[in-house]
């Protein structure tokens, strides 16, 4: 889960990490206020939208950039207010863009460099890693392009323990900032806490971009950008709670994936009508392959992780139907700890609850008691399309998501191949 910048300012600050003043607005007047009370002159009013490239976007109100440092509380009003309410594109949004709902202003800060810090997951090494370059204020990967030298990786071994006074000073090192001791101290309390924050936060990246050095040899974090590891969700929830909701326009989720992390799905819209549900992210490219592969395309990729109740699978089905374009639902399970009768009466039970199902329903089941389950889905009297071999039951998908009329959802069979 990622947040806005705003909320991510305000975890700095609660950490005791330098940031700008600066206060959060949704209406221009609310920003002019927020301006005047951070002293009334020069501010940076920034767009709060969950993409990067905010500076060099578009709205379609037809400002140009999502960042704009401005002079006074009047000008904050004027620029906020062709911010506020209006689409934001950028090299990282849809050409539709989000829908900015507030903005963030912040104060005006002097400064001879920019710097570039982050906290990321080193998945090779499975460790952190900290990432580090005199290039700040610009695209890392864009420095690294430029001068790869410039970017520094220090893996961070040992998550358990804080961070070592000897990184942090490698960290000084290759930032430039250990030729006086004022500069060097300041880093190692700056990385020290915010490699606190990281684990405390159950953060996957915490990434500070500029990390700027004031005249008088003070660091300040003006801008940062958070994500959080989605499965600890149950210890962080009041990070959690920042997220945007499913229906919210200035949020970079679509809807449907919003929505699916309520029970605890994983799920990702894509640009067929074959609506699928499995049971491990393996499976579910596995699928999407095969669907592929025989001509046809799915709607979405849904995994609805390893459990086998009624809840679980009417949950999944109501997800994947309040999509329009899906044609039929797709639902291949390899049931290893849990058995194929278990699945089955899930399944069934399920669709029960949801009532008839507006679509074709096929289902491949195979694993540990697979014969059970699917002699449950043949003999239920529902319209479950029951196909054992995974080749003809994505044929089958495929085909009946390529019919039309509502024909394509009577006449269900159960085909038995071993």
């Amino acid at each position: 889960m990622a947040i806005h910048e705003y909320q991510g300012q305000g975890l700095l600050n609660e950490a005791g990490i330098p940031v700008p003043r600066g206060q959060v607005a949704e209406t221009p007047e609310a920003a002019r206020g927020a301006a005047v009370s951070l002293g009334g002159g020069p501010c940076v009013v920034k767009a709060q939208v969950l993409a990067g490239g905010r500076g060099k976007g578009v709205f379609d109100s037809g400002l140009k950039g999502g960042v704009h440092l401005v002079p006074n509380a009047e000008e904050v009003q004027k620029i906020s207010s062709q911010m506020l309410g209006n689409r934001l594109r950028t090299k990282q949004t849809s050409q539709q863009g989000l829908q900015v709902d507030k903005v963030y202003v912040a104060e005006k800060i002097a400064y001879d460099r920019e710097l570039y810090l982050s906290i990321a997951v080193d998945r090779d090494n499975r460790c952190p890693v900290i990432i580090a370059s005199g290039h700040g204020g610009m695209n890392i990967e864009a420095a690294a392009a430029t001068d790869a030298n410039s970017v520094v990786r220090l893996p961070v071994p040992n998550y358990s323990q804080p961070l070592s006074e000897e990184t942090s000073d490698k960290v000084a090192a290759s930032l430039g900032l250990d030729k006086t001791h004022q500069q060097k101290q300041a880093l190692r309390g700056l990385l020290t806490k915010l490699y606190d924050l990281y684990r405390s936060s159950d953060a996957t990246l915490v990434e500070i971009n500029p990390l700027v050095l004031t005249p008088d040899g003070q660091l300040l974090c003006l801008d940062s950008k958070f994500k959080f590891d989605s499965a600890a969700r149950f210890r962080q929830q009041e990070i959690f709670a920042f997220g945007d909701g499913p229906s919210s326009p200035s949020s970079s989720k679509d809807a449907l994936e919003a929505e699916a992390e309520r029970p605890g799905f994983a799920y990702v819209r894509l640009e067929g009508n074959i609506g699928n549900i499995v049971n491990g992210a393996g499976l579910a490219m596995a699928t999407n392959d095969a669907v592929n592969y025989l001509g046809g395309s799915c709607a979405n990729f849904l995994d609805a992780g390893g459990r086998a109740t009624k809840e679980t699978m009417a949950d999944a089905f109501r997800i994947v139907l309040s999509d329009e374009r899906v044609k039929v639902v797709f639902v291949n399970i390899y049931g290893g700890i849990i058995h194929g009768d278990m699945v089955a009466q899930a399944i069934i039970e399920g669709v029960q609850e949801v009532g008839p199902l507006r679509v074709p329903l096929v289902v491949r089941l195979q694993g540990t008691s697979a014969a059970a389950g699917q002699k449950m889905l043949a003999e239920c009297g529902l319209k479950i399309h029951s196909v054992n071999d995974f080749t003809e039951a994505v044929e089958l998908a495929v085909r009946l998501a390529g019919e039309s009329g509502p024909s394509s959802a009577s006449g269900a069979r159960s085909k038995r191949s071993g």
